[in-house]
């Protein structure tokens, strides 16, 4: 479990990350999110032990994270832009995190071979972007670490890599209840893979919660009526958007499914449909409704 008090961290007069409160479950996927400087790599590094925070505490399994190598060697943290060391190959990097890392699995490692299919002779530094970061996958998930931090991880990525690498998560996820933490700006990226999504805004936390919970409790619905549009009809849900197409409105409500269905239906429309929301959706629309400017937030 991560445990995250009153996290505080400055640089210079600039506060990045404010009084943030976070629990992250074992067996979790967090998605961290939120627009370029809103501080969710500053979260990331201090989470990993790189970073000292100003204030605050980081809990890792009931120890501080920072300082502490034996903490950190069941811990990986994948940034933005990898680092390999200069002239190493795959190889000669398996064999430094084989040292480094106390679980270590070197038949998995084999066996991922044939998923990333790259040389393990060949040097890193001249594969390509993408091609580097299918190595610090392959390097990370044959560490077999109980916590995987990362930081914009499928930038690079073509589409069937991207999957290859969510679904080796998932399963590791699932079967040896590893935590996982991901920053990323792109929430159509990483809807499929969270259970708990958080957005930052400022080094502040603007929304937090499950993403069921999320996901249960707002709908987009789409009705028409013969004759006048009953005004009263959604007095008892909180609408987060509307507008008018035609004869047909369109709504963004909060509020239980059925009991939607039955204010709706007791009106007999001429048309009503229930329609699938995208979690970038639900956040625009949750955004707005706490007065932030969704520009200046997600990109």
């Amino acid at each position: 479990m991560i445990n995250i008090q009153d996290l505080t961290k400055s640089y210079g007069r600039k506060k990045v990350v404010n009084n943030v409160n976070l629990q992250i479950n074992k067996g979790s996927i967090y998605g961290l999110l939120g627009s370029n400087g809103a501080g969710k790599t500053t979260i990331l590094k201090m989470v990993s032990g790189i970073l000292k925070q100003q204030s605050g505490t980081i809990i890792v399994d009931d120890e501080a994270i920072f300082e502490n190598t034996n903490r950190k060697a069941k811990l990986i943290f994948i940034p933005d832009r990898p680092y390999f060391f200069s002239h190493y190959t795959v190889q000669q990097m398996a064999e430094f995190y084989r040292n480094f890392y106390p679980n270590w699995n070197e038949e998995r490692f084999i066996k991922l071979q044939s998923i990333f299919k790259l040389d393990i002779k060949s040097k890193v530094h001249q594969f390509s972007k993408g091609m580097q970061r299918q190595v610090s996958f392959w390097l990370a998930l044959s560490a077999m670490p109980d916590y995987l931090i990362l930081d914009e991880p499928f930038d690079g990525l073509d589409v069937v890599v991207r999957k290859k690498v969510k679904n080796l998560i998932i399963n590791d996820v699932a079967e040896r209840e590893m935590t996982v933490m991901i920053s990323s700006h792109n929430l159509r990226e990483i809807e499929d893979i969270c259970d708990h999504i958080g957005i930052l805004h400022n080094g502040e936390f603007v929304l937090e919660k499950e993403l069921d919970d999320l996901k249960s409790d707002v709908h987009k619905v789409q009705v028409a009526f013969d004759g006048d549009f009953p005004e009263q009809i959604f007095n008892q849900f909180e609408v987060l958007h509307q507008e008018k197409r035609g004869t047909v409105h369109l709504f963004i409500l909060r509020g239980n499914r059925d009991q939607i269905d039955e204010s709706i239906l007791a009106h007999q429309p001429l048309i009503y449909d229930l329609l699938p929301l995208t979690l970038e959706e639900i956040f625009v629309y949750e955004m707005e409704g706490i007065g932030y400017a969704i520009e200046n937030i997600l990109v």
